[in-house]
């Protein structure tokens, strides 16, 4: 717990897809200042794997939606990425 005190973070959904999946997850992302913004995440050279929380994962070409509590989504295989406006 001491430990979350110090090093604050923050969910922010965000939406990958694939060839064949489009992945809706929550990517955890510190709350200000150095790599806060989505594009910060993604564009690590040295990250080849984005961890995700509360995952939806839908095939593009219909199917039913598979739940889970983590993946992590190989850089590789994004095509597109974006985060979730859940106002909307």
């Amino acid at each position: 717990m001491e430990r979350q005190a110090r090093n604050p973070r923050r969910r922010e959904r965000v939406s990958f897809e694939t060839d064949r999946h489009r992945v809706v997850g929550d990517m955890t992302l510190p709350p200000e200042g150095y790599q806060s913004r989505f594009s910060d995440a993604v564009n690590r050279a040295d990250v080849a794997f984005i961890p995700l929380l509360n995952v939806e994962i839908t095939p593009l070409g219909g199917g039913e939606t598979m739940r889970r509590d983590f993946i992590v989504l190989a850089k590789e295989h994004i095509r597109l990425g974006f985060p979730v406006d859940e106002a909307s």
